[in-house]
Formats: structure tokens, C-alpha cells, sequence
């Protein structure tokens, strides 16, 4: 059972339908994660998709979708090739006049293990660095949907985790 995840919420003034085309997107990253170098698809097929993300610093994770829900969202694991995967949502909700994007990601490190144990660098730690990350992400997708204009590296400011 998951038990600590850190999200990030965003309203965005399109309809749901122009938000899900966007997120579903193969290489939908490149057009608006302010982190992310390149976005290489492995393979493109709704919840069996696989695809890369080379971060600005030069780290590679692979995402590995498991749930597809076409208007609503998925379900993807995240990791380092070689290392424990984290699990991450992407839902969507809105209607014709505005969309409400939630990314909530939920670290592998902190969802094993001692819970008692790691409650300080969690919240010290990973919880604000990773909101950080999540709301300059959907701060991108926002930027991306309502000024049809590609998202510039590092836009809201740099990562120490992926600058």
C-alpha cells in the first residue's frame, strides 16, 4: 500500500479534451517539462507505452505505463534503468471551458521500509524538492495550453535534483 505521495494541482483555461490531446501525446514532454532535455519514445501504445525522459543534468529515467483512461489520465511507473520504480498518476477533470491537471507521484524510497525511520527526509527532504519539480511541471503544461507556445528550459527557475 502507498502511504506518502507528493501532487501538484493546476487549473488550465482549455477544455478537457484539448488537455488530454496534449498529455497523450507521444514526446508529449518536450513540449512543456521545463527539465526535460528529450523525451524518446520506446514504444506508443496507450497503457503498454514506454518512453524516456533525459533530464537537463543528463540523467535518463524510463516511464512505463499501466493504465490508460482516455479524458481522465494514467498510471505510470517511473525509475533509473537498474533501480526501484515510483509510482506516478497524471488525472484530469474539467469540461468545455477549463481543465484541472493533478500529477501525484509517489516515491519508491519512501513507500518501503521503515515509515518511522524515514518521516524526516521525506519531509525535509523529498516532499518540498519534489513539489517543487511537480508544480513547475504543470506550471509548463499550463504555459504550453494557454500560450500555444513551447515550454524554455528551466523556466520557472533551476532543479538541483534535474538541472
Amino acid at each position: 500500500m502507498l502511504y506518502r505521495s507528493v501532487y501538484a494541482e493546476k487549473s488550465i483555461s482549455c477544455d478537457i479534451t484539448s488537455l488530454w490531446k496534449v498529455i497523450s501525446l507521444p514526446s508529449n514532454l518536450d513540449l512543456f517539462h521545463p527539465f526535460c532535455k528529450k523525451n524518446t519514445v520506446i514504444k506508443w501504445s496507450n497503457e503498454n507505452s514506454i518512453d524516456q525522459i533525459e533530464y537537463l543534468n543528463g540523467l535518463i529515467f524510463q516511464r512505463e505505463f499501466f493504465e490508460w483512461e482516455e479524458n481522465k489520465g494514467y498510471k505510470l511507473y517511473i525509475h533509473q534503468i537498474g533501480k526501484p520504480k515510483s509510482r506516478v498518476e497524471w488525472k484530469i477533470k474539467g469540461d468545455s471551458y477549463k481543465s484541472i491537471i493533478n500529477i501525484s507521484v509517489s516515491p519508491y524510497l519512501f513507500n518501503s521500509g521503515n515509515k518511522y525511520f524515514n518521516i524526516l527526509p521525506y519531509h525535509l527532504i523529498t516532499r518540498p524538492f519534489l513539489l517543487s519539480y511537480l508544480k513547475s511541471v504543470t506550471s509548463g503544461l499550463k504555459y504550453y495550453l494557454e500560450q500555444g507556445k513551447t515550454v524554455t528550459k528551466n523556466k520557472y527557475g533551476k532543479h538541483i535534483w534535474f538541472s
